[in-house]
This record gives structure tokens, C-alpha cells and sequence, in this order.
């Protein structure tokens, strides 16, 4: 019966993940016929709304991509507890990267995981926002968004073992176990495979000349 909570909510942090609001956007500015993956980075997040959509546009994405991460992880601690929590968590990431009913052409779930860390780890949560600004306004830096997001994921995955083997306290999270490193850690994976895919897509002359 617990296997059933958990495998329901790995699957409804994943619909969760999926739900298109960097889509939605688009069609409410641009209209239909847009798409952000033929446009700017060709990324359908926050970021590249931001450039190609505007302010006000790209910000309700990036809320909205974070609030999918939340919510995933605060259905799934409704039906399975605190594993659950962390379970649903990485597959909004998944489900944000990687959606089913879109070619799996999704972003890049930075936003998505931060929600993740807003709900499992809000401990940590302004260290890896702050880190994150502070890193992407660094002056002549080659690639901010992956640095930043390479910088304060390293941060995000180190303070969640140090939380763990400490048992210091979480806020409103769950109690600090071994899941915590662990889902973090696989979410940093799933962005780490979609930064290197969008990587691909945006150079793909530097994949034809390594061949």
C-alpha cells in the first residue's frame, strides 16, 4: 500500500510538472503560431519569457514553475508523508524537463526545483536564491544561467547532507533524513542532463566538429 502512495505521487508531481505555463503565456502575449523553443534560447522557461515576452510575462512563469515544484511536493506528502514530499518534488523536475505530451521538450526546471526547496528544504532556500543572483551578476561570466544554477546547486546538495547528519531544523519542511540529499541530488541530475541537452540544440556545431 505505501508503494502505491509513492509510485501516485511520483505521478501527480509529474502532471503537475508538465502543465505548460511558459506555453500558456506565450499564446496569451504572442498568440498562436509562437512557441518559445523556436525563439531566443529556445527554452520554454521563465528566462527566455522574460527576453521574449517581457517582464510581466516572464516573471508570472517563473512563479507559476515554482509553485508547480511546490505543489507537487505538498501533494505528495498528502499521500505518501514526507517521502512522498520528495518524490513528488523530483518528478515535477522530470515532468517539467522532460513532458510526455509535448515531444518531452521541456525547460530546464531550475524554477520547478526551487519550489522543490521551497517546500522540502526551506531552510536553505534564501542561501540558494541568494547564491544564485549573486553568481548570475558576476561581471564578464561566460554562461551565468549555468553557472549560477551549477553554483547553487552544489551549495543546495552540500547543505542538505550537512542538514541531514546534523538534524537541524527545517522550517516548515519535513525532518531533515537521508531522502533529502538524496532527492536533491537526483533533481540536480535531471537539470544536468537538460542543461546538456539545450546545450546541444543551441551549439549544434561544437557536436558535429567533436564527431
Amino acid at each position: 500500500m505505501r508503494s502505491l502512495r509513492l509510485v501516485f505521487a511520483a505521478l501527480l508531481g509529474y502532471v503537475l510538472g508538465t502543465l505548460p505555463s511558459a506555453d500558456v503565456a506565450t499564446r496569451l502575449v504572442a498568440g498562436r503560431g509562437h512557441d518559445l523553443r523556436e525563439r531566443g534560447s529556445r527554452n520554454p522557461g521563465g528566462v527566455n519569457a522574460l527576453r521574449v515576452l517581457g517582464s510581466t510575462a516572464g516573471r508570472a512563469v517563473i512563479v507559476a514553475d515554482v509553485a508547480k515544484g511546490f505543489a507537487a511536493c505538498a501533494c505528495g506528502r498528502a499521500v505518501a508523508g514526507d517521502a512522498g514530499s520528495h518524490i513528488g518534488g523530483v518528478a515535477a523536475v522530470v515532468g517539467h524537463c522532460y513532458p510526455a505530451w509535448n515531444g518531452f521538450r521541456g525547460g530546464k526546471g531550475v524554477a520547478t526545483s526551487f519550489g522543490q526547496c521551497l517546500y522540502t528544504f526551506p531552510a536553505a532556500a534564501p542561501l540558494d536564491l541568494a547564491v544564485a543572483l549573486g553568481v548570475a551578476r558576476v561581471p564578464r561570466l561566460r554562461r551565468p544561467g549555468l553557472v549560477s544554477t551549477a553554483v547553487s546547486s552544489t551549495v543546495w546538495l552540500l547543505a542538505s547532507v550537512v542538514w541531514w547528519r546534523r538534524a537541524l531544523p527545517n522550517s516548515w519542511g519535513p525532518p531533515p533524513t537521508a531522502a533529502l540529499p538524496l532527492a536533491n541530488a537526483a533533481t540536480v541530475l535531471v537539470i544536468a542532463t537538460r542543461f546538456a541537452r539545450a546545450h546541444r540544440l543551441e551549439h549544434p556545431d561544437d557536436l558535429a566538429q567533436s564527431r
